[in-house]
Parts: C-alpha cells; structure tokens; sequence
C-alpha cells in the first residue's frame, strides 16, 4: 500500500495535520493526483541546501508540471471539471512559483512526505489511527515554521541579489570614475580630431552610465527598502509563533508536568516542542545574520534613501530579543526533584536545554549550578529578573554539573544523580504556620555564549515548589502543601501564591486523580460526595444536606482543622486511606471489592436486608488508617441478626497478615455485599499454606496466624490440631473479663475485637 493510501486512512487529529501540511506552496489535489509518480522519486537523495542539485530540481519541477498537465487534461468529463481547473491552476502556480528557486519545492515535498510518513508509523505502533499523539495545533506550528523557511530563504536569495547589483553598481561606478579621470586628463591635452571624437565617445559613455548607474541607485534604494520590509514582516511572525510555542505551548507542558506530580496523566511532549524550538533558534539565527549582513551592504556603499527611516538596526535589536527570550524560555527542568525533600536524603533532577544542539552550546559545555532559595527569594528573583546575590536557604551537596550533547536524541542536558540536601534555613513562623507550610524551590542556573562569544546568556529557571522535612511525620502535611500547590496553582503567579479557598469540584478532581495515581482505581460519584461531606463537616442525619459542587473548601478545612471529635484533619484521614490501600488492598481496590467510604450508619442500612454473612469494608472514621469490616450475623446466645463493625485493621495488622487471608478465616462471612461469593472476590489474594513443611530450615517450627472471633455462629468450634500448642495473640480479649456482663452491651458499645492465634501446621 502506497505512503498516500495509508495517510487516508489516518483519521482525527492525524488527518487534520495531512491536510495542514497542504496549501498554495503545494495543493493537496497535486499529492493526491501524481501520488504515485511523487513516491517513486529519490527526494531522499535531493538536499534542498545544496545549489549543486539546483539543475536536477529544475528538470524535477519541469517534469512534476508536465505531469500535472498530462493528468488534468485526462480529466474529460463534467463532474471532474472543477478538478481539471484547480490542477491546470496548480500546474502554472509551481511553474510560477519555484522556476528561479526549484530546491524550494523539494524542500517543501521532502517535508510533507516526512510528515505523512511519521503520522503513519504513530498510527500503526498504536494499532489504532489515533494520529499518534499529534494534534491540529502542531500541524498548524509546524506549518507556520515552514513558511517562516521559506520567507527566510526567500530573504536569503533576495540579500544575495541585492550584494550581486551593488558589487555591479561599484564596478560601473568605478568605470565612470576612470572615464571622468580621463576626460579630465584629455581637457589638459592639444584638441585634435582623434581626441575630440574620443572626447565625444567617453562623454556618451560616461552619459550613458550615469543614467544606468541612477537607475541602479533607486533599483537598490528600493530593494533595500524592500528587503527590510520583508525581514520587518518575517520577525513579526517569527514573534508570533515564538510566542504561540514558549507562552502557551511550553506553559502547558509545564502545567501538565506540574499536575502530573499530583498523579494525572502527563503527555510529555518535549521533544516535539525541542524541534519546533530548534527551527526557531535557526530561522532567528538566518534572519539574525541576515539583518547584519544587510547593514554590512549598507555601510559599505552609503546611499541617500531621501528621508526613509532606516528600520535595520531595529530589526537587530528586535531579533536579538526574540533569540534571547528563546534561549533563556528553554533551559527547562525535565525531570523535576522531589516536592517532599527529607534532609541528608539522596534526590535527583535533570535539566535540559531545548535549543543547545542547534546553537552549538555544547561545544563549550555549560556548567548548571543548583541552589535551594525560599519563596521570598524566588518572588526577588523574578521581579529583579536575574540570579538573586543573596545567601541561598540552605546547603546541598553535589549541586554542580556540566551539560552534555547526546547525538542520538539531540538533548543537551545533565542529570543531576546524588545531590543531598544537608540543612535548611526556615523562616520565621506566624500564626498556625509550620514548617510544613513553608515552600522552598531548587533554582538552576548557567551561563554560556554562542556565535563565537557574540552573544552571551545568563539562564536560570525555578523547579516547583519543594517542602522541606526532617522526619517522616511531617510527610502528610508536606503532601498536603505540594498537593494543594499542584492543583490550585495559577499561570503567571507570584511565587506561591495559591488561593485559600478552591471550589470543591476542583478538590474532588485533585482527589480523585490522586487517589487514582496511587491505588489504580478512580474514586465513584459516591465516594466523593462521602469526602465532600466529610471535608465540610456536614451532618449528614439532617434531611436537607446541601449540595457541596458549589461551596468553596478553604485550606485550614483541608488539612489545618481536626474533624469533629478527632484529633487528625480531613487531609490526614485521607492520605492515611490512601496509604493503606496503596500498600495492602491495592488488589482488591481495584477490584471493586472495597467500598471503603461509607459511614457506619450507611453500612448498617445497606447490611439490614441482607442474608447473614454478608460483609462489607468500609475505612474507619476513628482510627487513622484503619479498614473495618461491617458484617451481618448472629451470636451463639441470640438469634436475632445483628450488623457488627470489627475493630479496625492497620498496615501494622496488614504487615503480620493480609487482608484476604483474614476474611478467609472468619467463616461466618459468606457473602461480599452484595451477594459475592467470598472465595470469588479474595481468593485469588489467599496466602498458599504448606502443610507438609513442618519445620523451616534452621529446625524451628513455623506457626500460622489465624483471626478468629469467639462466640459468632458460623466459626469454627475447633482450631487446627494440636490446640495445647495455640497462643492467643497478645491484641485477644482480656478472658478475665465476667461472664455476667450483658453481650449484647459490649456488642452495641464497643468494637468486636478480631483474635489472631498461631497455630502450628499438622505433623499428619
């Protein structure tokens, strides 16, 4: 199948850009027509920068139109009668358009049959016509650069023509020179015949050139004139797509990397934004050389533009600025460094410059500085726009590298593998602040020149915020700062600032792709409305409960104020769920096996019809970190059904026994809510036991824990054999307790308490 039937097929985003790629440069009736006879030529043979192929694309483009006219005179009936139009049309347009300069035209179809061919090897290593990740808007960029090529090589043939008639305006004015000296020379001479027709010749010589060379002299005034306009209206767009690329293009990739360490989804797009950059840095780079070498030609014969303002040495300084806020907007952080720093703890970070390779910057390889500063340094830092002279906020180790060039990525980058940060240096504390509160940022900086020293750069960019801690406490409301941060941070922001009161959709989203990142399994339209009513403190017995979507969730409600009777914030509570479940039901979560957040009354409620055995697990609203399974059954001394809630299990439970192995041993659960088969749902996570081992390698006998919970219908009256060999677990209910004591007290008051016991395998 030919490259053109399969970038039919592309469809969406892909398609769009195929047809992007097309235009008056080069109609997509022409691709579609000669298809054939477009792919079997060698255009990878052809360099569009080499004038020693300018004959073989002058017979290509002879060839191409003659093609072109073959195929539209073919076209004899009606309904292809506007077809026929637009490829005669097309046909006189290149011949029009590429006869002085054919290395464009294949400069132009190399670069769409590159175009095509990527979008189709995207589409087939997906397996699906997706178009590779490849968007309208990179179409449209890509598009844009390659007219800004365009004009500049357009620019480029225009410069060279311009120095080709001043050298011959010079060479003829220094002709008429030498008439004019010789006619003077023949004044201080005996007139003759011969000298006085001599005279006559050189004076119609010199007659001649001086209207030849005042005729050149507007002929450059103007082309100068034009030229300058020319490369004016290329800066301006070179401004506009350098401005498209580095203040929306680059700004989102930076956001997106920044809410991608809240766990969402990051298209990490850098590379394609390094070549669009590349392309910048050369177009400015010619246009640069351009502008000079236009005020060269100019010093070089002085003309009188009668009162035209000379826009050139604007032209300068407005492409200079556009390549310093090219170079300077580059120098990103690719691998950002951990927003939750423990001090003397090993971290890493990569820095990268998009434009290094292009700019030669690598041949004198840049050294990059990393130093931690605080928000208020980085607040100095951007307003004074350069590298703060302060003393930085603290001590890090191996905070110094030296960028390398890798030929086979193009990637001028270094990897910073084992800095360390040794000590801190905080702000003063007000209010309720903590140490957690406080932000601090990793700032990188270097210096380098290019064209030989011509220009040279100062760069330095911010990482995202970091908090900074020395124990690992501290870590959930660090997590709570950087989360908050990630989320909540807006474009252009005073370092920062985030605003202290979110709407809660906005919380319920950062939630929600946080929990997803960690457990594997995105949070129900039920899940969240449990957190929303939790993170409000609402009362959810009242009949009329408000509708949180529209209320506004302020930071001390998120992770400054303890919920109500407890002694941890919301964002305490949250992140200890989601550890737990990261850690030890990951599996099961994301089977759907976990409902997890449901109040003890819901649970009741949802247990009541249910047959007995029927369980569920729900986290604990009293215990940080906690799983609760709520099941419905019946004691031993009552045969009335009862929904009873089993003290809460920790990962420090989880770590001595999983969760699955706990449910399989508490036989009175039967049924996963709602009508599960237990074995179905957990089995899969059971712990295989090897009876036959009756003792381990150094001679020991190996016990198993068992859970078990006395006095429920549905366990076993029995334990494994040899009971004289059973242990009850330190955590098993005091058996001190009196037997009088009403039952159903202690079942309605406290927590039934799960008993693990050890048992030891069966020498059978």
């Amino acid at each position: 199948m030919s490259l053109w039937a399969k970038a039919q097929q592309l469809q969406g985003e892909a398609l769009q850009q195929v047809r992007a790629v097309y235009g008056e440069h080069f109609p997509i009736e022409v691709r579609h027509f000669l298809a054939p006879w477009i792919e079997e030529k060698l255009w990878t043979e052809l360099d569009p920068e080499n004038p020693a192929h300018e004959q073989y694309a002058a017979s290509l483009l002879t060839m191409l139109v003659q093609e072109l006219q073959a195929r539209a005179n073919s076209l004899a009936s009606e309904e292809h009668f506007i077809t026929k139009i637009k490829l005669i049309d097309a046909a006189s347009n290149l011949q029009k358009r590429y006869s002085t300069n054919p290395l464009n035209l294949i400069h132009i179809i190399k670069h769409c049959l590159t175009t095509e061919l990527k979008l189709v090897q995207q589409a087939e290593n997906a397996g699906v016509d997706l178009g590779g990740g490849m968007n309208i808007v990179a179409a449209e960029i890509s598009q844009r650069l390659e007219e800004m090529r365009i004009r500049t090589h357009s620019t480029g043939e225009d410069l060279r023509k311009l120095e080709q008639d001043q050298e011959d305006f010079a060479l003829k004015y220094h002709e008429c020179t030498k008439i004019n000296a010789h006619l003077t020379h023949m004044q201080n001479q005996q007139q003759t015949t011969q000298t006085i027709e001599t005279d006559k010749k050189l004076r119609r010589q010199k007659e001649v050139l001086e209207q030849t060379l005042s005729q050149q002299v507007t002929t450059l005034m103007q082309n100068r004139i034009n030229l300058s306009e020319k490369l004016k209206q290329t800066l301006s767009l070179i401004a506009i797509v350098q401005s498209r690329i580095l203040d929306e293009e680059l700004i989102k990739w930076k956001r997106e990397q920044q809410l991608a360490g809240n766990g969402a989804k990051f298209n990490n797009n850098l590379d394609t934004i390094q070549d669009w950059c590349e392309n910048l840095a050369e177009i400015n780079w010619l246009n640069r050389h351009q502008i000079k070498e236009a005020e060269r030609l100019k010093a070089k014969l002085p003309l009188d533009n009668q009162g035209v303002q000379d826009i050139l040495p604007q032209l300068n300084a407005q492409i200079t600025q556009l390549l310093s806020s090219l170079v300077t907007s580059t120098f990103v952080i690719e691998k950002q460094p951990p927003q939750v720093m423990k001090t003397n703890t090993r971290f890493t970070a990569t820095v990268r410059l998009l434009v290094g390779g292009k700019l030669n910057v690598y041949m004198t390889p840049p050294q990059v500085k990393v130093t931690i500063i605080s928000e208020a340094q980085a607040n100095a830092l951007l307003k004074n726009e350069k590298v703060s002279k302060g003393e930085a906020s603290g001590e890090i180790l191996n905070n110094t590298g030296t960028m390398e060039y890798h030929t086979a990525t193009r990637q001028l980058a270094v990897s910073f593998r084992n800095m360390q940060l040794k000590k801190i240096k905080r702000a003063e504390k007000k209010g309720t602040e903590s140490v957690m509160d406080e932000k601090f940022s990793l700032l990188f900086s270097s210096q380098f020149s290019i064209g030989n020293g011509e220009l040279v750069f100062q760069v330095w960019t911010l990482s995202l915020p970091v908090v900074v801690i020395v124990h690992g406490n501290q870590e959930p409301h660090a997590w709570a700062t950087v989360t908050w941060d990630n989320a909540f941070a807006e474009s252009g922001r005073v370092p920062f600032a985030v605003p202290d009161k979110v709407p809660w959709t906005y919380v319920a989203e950062a939630l929600n792709i946080k929990f997803c990142s960690q457990t594997g399994r995105p949070l129900s339209d039920e899940s969240l409305r449990f957190l929303a009513e939790k993170a409000f403190r609402l009362d959810v017995t009242r009949t009329n409960v408000p509708d949180c979507s529209s209320m506004l969730l302020s930071w001390s409600q998120f992770c400054k104020e303890p919920l109500p009777e407890r002694s941890f914030t919301f964002w305490e509570w949250f992140y200890a769920v989601m550890k737990l479940t990261r850690e030890h039901l990951k599996g099961p979560w994301m089977d759907g096996c976990i409902l997890g957040f449901v109040r003890k009354k819901q649970a009741e409620e949802m247990l009541a019809n249910c047959s007995n055995g029927t369980f569920l697990l729900r986290f604990s609203d009293s215990e940080l970190g906690g799983i609760v399974i709520a099941w419905l059954g019946t004691t031993e001394d009552s045969k009335h059904s009862e929904v009873f809630m089993l003290q809460p299990f920790t990962s420090k439970d989880f770590s001595i026994r999983s969760l699955a192995d706990r449910i399989s041993d508490l036989h009175h659960l039967v049924y996963l809510y709602p009508d599960t088969c237990k074995q179905q749902a957990f089995s899969k996570y059971y712990t295989p036991f090897q009876d036959n081992q009756t003792t381990t390698n150094n001679g020991y006998v190996k016990p198993m824990l068992v859970t078990q919970i006395p006095g429920f219908v549905g366990t076993q009256n029995s334990l494994p054999p040899t009971p004289q060999n059973v242990f009850q677990h330190p955590q098993s209910p005091d058996t001190s307790v009196n037997d009088n004591m009403n039952r159903t007290f202690w079942v309605s008051v406290l927590r039934i308490i799960g008993t693990s016991v050890l048992v030891l395998p069966s020498k059978s």
